[in-house]
């Protein structure tokens, strides 16, 4: 199927009545939509349960994160510009909520188009980043590839590094003694420069084995999300000891010295 717009929608569109009924089989992933075009919240509920998964709809962002803590989906599914606050705010808090949901892969879906905006909803904790029109089967295969990824076990080690402790099978990271939160991605990228300790990697090795199946990051988004890590692991992120810069060539994780 081509890119979704408002004239399409009506080839695929599903009577409400007629969806299927929410909560059916338990054992399915559910995802969180919020999205206020009740056209393209129809469309999205179609596809991703014809995919298996059930969905849990919003048409703002109240109730979502209090509905998102008291039953983690398995994914959020969200628009920017939707009434009760933004997007990108639901993201932020989502983010802020501690360790029950800083694991919980976050995609929006939205209008929104430009850089700054994508840059934006990568340093709020997006795991991805579609716009609209989209189409329903990179839909389904993007959000296949985001779970995929944060699902795929980690090499089953705990990792020292100084005042730093990133522990795989729990995936936890501990930093000065005191628990610190990360989003699935941001730990993954941490916990695959900290294995390979030493090694140089260029953005574009670093997209390969961290992201893999995921289309929206670019180089400059791997930018952002050490950028993140810094402030969240270094004393000084202006003047960082483990993740370095090697000027021309990428990024290094670096064992501080004995």
């Amino acid at each position: 199927m081509g890119a979704v717009n408002r004239t399409s929608l009506s080839l695929v569109e599903t009577r409400p009545d007629k969806l299927p009924a929410e909560g059916s089989t338990n054992d399915k992933p559910k995802i969180f939509v919020v999205e206020d075009d009740a056209d393209i919240a129809r469309l999205v509920r179609h596809h991703l349960e014809a995919a298996g998964y059930r969905v849990r709809s919003y048409a703002s962002t109240n109730a979502v994160l209090m509905d998102a803590l008291k039953e983690r989906p398995a994914l959020l599914l969200l628009d920017i510009m939707v009434p009760g606050g933004d997007g990108f705010e639901l993201c932020r808090q989502v983010r802020q909520s501690g360790q029950a949901l800083s694991g919980t892969p976050i995609v929006f879906l939205t209008a929104r188009t430009g850089e700054s905006d994508r840059i934006r909803g990568l340093e709020n904790g997006a795991d991805d980043y579609i716009t609209k029109p989209f189409s329903p089967r990179e839909l389904i295969a993007r959000v296949k590839a985001v779970l995929r990824r944060c699902e795929t076990p980690l090499s089953p080690a705990v990792i020292r590094a100084g005042d730093l402790e990133i522990d795989a099978l729990a995936m936890t990271l501990t930093v000065r003694g005191a628990p610190m939160t990360a989003t699935a991605t941001e730990f993954r990228l941490l916990h695959y420069l900290a294995l390979h300790a030493g090694r140089v990697f260029t953005r574009d090795q670093i997209l390969d084995a961290v992201w893999r199946e995921t289309t929206f990051v670019s180089p400059r988004s791997v930018d952002v999300y050490v950028r993140k890590l810094r402030a969240k692991i270094e004393a000084d992120p202006e003047q960082p000891k483990f993740l370095k810069t090697v000027r021309g060539a990428g990024y290094r994780f670096e064992m501080p010295k004995k």
